[in-house]
């Protein structure tokens, strides 16, 4: 079977759920047992998502394969219960690069090279060539931005031009705007938005209206009006604090039929898969109690920065049965009282478990030691990601092995205890994109400890996003002290995992949150969430 193509763009403005809309499309497909797989194009003439700043941009999403992309293919693989690959991420840096170079090796010649049709050629040969290459029976195209953005035309006339010979079923998400003192819907916005993306000589087939609030079957009949398609075809997607939920939304209004046949594809629903994923979503309504974990970071006002994070907890509380209040910590805020102990009980006192993520900077980090220092101190449960790890070494020197002022070199070039330090091929290093320990690594864990309890494994992958690692100038005299070097790379030069031997307090230098998927949470998160129920379990008893 030729591939088929869904093409999914979002206008009036950004922010609006196209990951999560593509994610659920692509997630109800797959209940029809069709191959299919979501390729995201973003218009920054960034090469990847490496350099950019997460308050920004959000969270980097980090692949097998090394890739740095946009954390919108988190959902994806989340969603899809499967990996992806670098090869899906399209940039305008990664495709105007290729066609330089093209240039430049004279594979234009005679020619000016142009948007159309040298470009809008290459975009379209490298997706079916990916489609082709991974045989997929339905291929997602999530377009980045919005429509009418410049940097994003040329990729929206390349999908003109793809369904001229293939096809291909174009979905447009909008917003509906709410005036909350008059109390009703406006559509005039996605009306004058919708028009801009049929200037380009597009019309959608379905329409996915994002509203804060269900939309009633006037504001249906107005699009259908101005946009000539059935009213059927105009999908409700209010707000809904789960995003799992999603597809069963959509399938509620019977969009995954109407696309099927405007597909022309006849499998039937895999009752086996759909029930699954139905059921892990009904098990949230039926959790009784409730546990508190707080996530002290320091990027902490756009939550995006941490997608993977949240998810990760998500996902090990549903397989938990239990439901999951995070409270999001600025880490600054733990620097600023004078009496540490009284501030640190004040602030943190209420959570059953803490969790220090990752980060780059040197802008928070004394707040981070203090929350280490405060769950260590009380045993309450606690795990270090990347970052996290880094400063719970740091932790452990300076107030166990009394090493004075014992830092990481990122935060403190002169400090007398490098802690954590650069790794040699890092010191020659002058680029910054794609030059960190990223991807897929493999490491050894050591038997008897917390960490191979956890996966009960011998040896674990988890992804990697770093320059900095453990100084093991200083490995035998923590481990002198008490701290537990659990896990290290298969050539054991490289420290992967730490412990605290007296309460459940681990570290990894990985992101174990960026393979963590709904129908398959990390072993890492799920063992986090059941310390942390046993924690208010003991505390309650207490109590009593």
């Amino acid at each position: 079977m030729n591939t088929k193509y869904i093409v999914v763009l979002g206008s009036l403005m950004s922010g609006i759920g196209k990951g999560i809309v593509t994610s659920s499309i692509a997630k109800i497909l797959s209940f029809y047992d069709y191959k299919v797989m979501p390729l995201k194009f973003d218009g920054y003439l960034n090469y990847d998502c490496g350099t950019m700043n997460p308050f920004r941009h959000g969270e980097v999403f980090v692949l097998n394969d090394g890739g740095e992309v946009d954390m919108d293919f988190g959902n994806y693989e989340r969603f899809l219960n499967k990996e992806s690959s670098s090869k899906f991420s399209m940039t305008g840096g990664k495709i105007f690069s290729d066609i330089i170079k093209q240039e430049r090796e004279g594979k234009f010649l005679g020619y000016d090279v142009q948007f159309i049709p040298h470009i809008t050629n290459y975009i379209i040969k490298k997706i079916k060539n990916i489609a082709k290459e991974e045989q997929l029976d339905i291929m997602l195209i999530e377009i980045g931005g919005t429509v009418g953005d410049i940097e994003n035309n040329y990729f929206i006339e390349a999908m003109r031009q793809l369904s001229l010979s293939e096809q291909v079923i174009f979905i447009n998400i909008t917003y509906i705007t709410e005036l909350k003192k008059v109390g009703e819907q406006k559509t005039k916005p996605a009306q004058l938005a919708l028009r801009n993306l049929m200037e380009l000589g597009i019309t959608p087939n379905y329409i996915i209206c994002r509203s804060e609030s269900k939309i009633n079957e006037s504001i249906k009949q107005k699009i259908s009006f101005f946009s000539n398609i059935k009213e059927e075809a105009i999908i409700d997607d209010h707000d809904n604090d789960n995003i799992y939920e999603v597809p069963l939304i959509f399938m509620r209004q019977n969009f995954d039929k109407m696309l099927l046949q405007d597909l022309h594809l006849t499998n039937q629903l895999n009752q086996s898969s759909y029930n699954k994923w139905k059921y892990i979503i009904e098990s949230k309504s039926k959790a009784l109690d409730k546990i508190k974990v707080a996530v002290v970071g320091k990027y902490i006002k756009l939550h995006d920065s941490y997608a993977s994070i949240k998810e990760a907890l998500v996902h090990a509380a549903y397989k938990e049965h239990i439901n999951l209040d995070i409270g999001w910590i600025e880490s600054e805020d733990l620097e600023k009282d004078k009496d540490k102990n009284k501030g640190m009980s004040n602030i943190l006192g209420d959570y059953d478990a803490i969790l220090v993520p990752g980060g780059f900077g040197k802008r928070g980090i004394e707040g981070m030691i203090n929350a280490i220092e405060y769950a260590r101190v009380n045993k309450i449960p606690f795990i270090g990601i990347c970052l996290g790890m880094q400063l719970m070494a740091v932790e452990y020197a300076r107030n166990i092995c009394k090493l004075e002022n014992a830092n990481s070199t990122e935060f403190d070039e002169n400090t007398k205890y490098k802690i954590i330090d650069l790794m040699e091929e890092q010191k020659k290093t002058t680029m910054k994109g794609a030059t960190m320990r990223l991807g897929a690594w493999q490491a050894k864990l050591k038997k008897d400890t917390l960490a191979y309890n956890i996966y009960n494994l011998e040896i674990v992958s988890e992804r990697h996003r770093h320059r900095y690692e453990f100084n093991n100038e200083y490995l035998e005299m923590l481990q002198r002290n008490g701290l537990i070097i659990s896990g290290t790379t298969l050539d054991n030069v490289l420290v992967e995992f730490i412990e605290w031997k007296d309460s459940f307090g681990i570290g990894t230098q990985s992101h174990p949150e960026l393979k963590s998927k709904l129908e398959n949470p990390s072993p890492f998160f799920t063992a986090f969430i059941k310390a942390a129920i046993k924690n208010k379990d003991n505390k309650q008893k207490h109590k009593i």
